[in-house]
């Protein structure tokens, strides 16, 4: 751990399955020198990249957050939980499960662009069902 504890450690989320850490590496090392980067494997799509020094993580995060990193639009903050910046983070309001990625198909036509939820050809012949728990 390093002296400045978690001021220095940087949380990176939505990288897909594929995320190497050299690209992260390549990635972060430009806002300064490393101390480590973990790549989670089992469950995929997020890592901690830590640095020496704080000022090179907070500059990270402005600089990468929402940028494409391993092919993915990756979401770049510190790992403590809090945001890099002061907008909004997580999910769009309607999307209720992962973040929207323009590569995701729609469940019901397939193109790309939209959820099934949201799907405009197949919105008329969804039916809602009501469930009822009777105890």
């Amino acid at each position: 751990m390093s002296r400045y504890g978690s001021e220095t450690k940087v949380y990176v989320g939505d990288l897909g399955n594929n995320a190497s850490k050299q690209e992260l590496e390549d990635a972060f090392g430009y806002y300064g020198p490393l101390r480590n980067v973990w790549v989670a494997r089992n469950p995929p799509g997020f890592a901690f990249v830590e640095f020496e020094d704080p000022r090179d993580a907070e500059d990270a995060i402005r600089g990468l957050d929402g940028r494409t990193i391993c092919g993915r639009r990756a979401r770049v903050e510190m790992s403590n939980g809090k945001a890099g910046s002061g907008r909004y983070r997580g999910p769009p309001p309607r999307s209720r499960g992962r973040p929207f990625h323009p590569d995701d198909r729609c469940y019901e036509c397939g193109d790309r662009g939209h959820y099934a939820r949201d799907c405009h050809r197949y919105k008329r012949n969804r039916r809602r069902y009501v469930f009822v728990f009777i105890q």
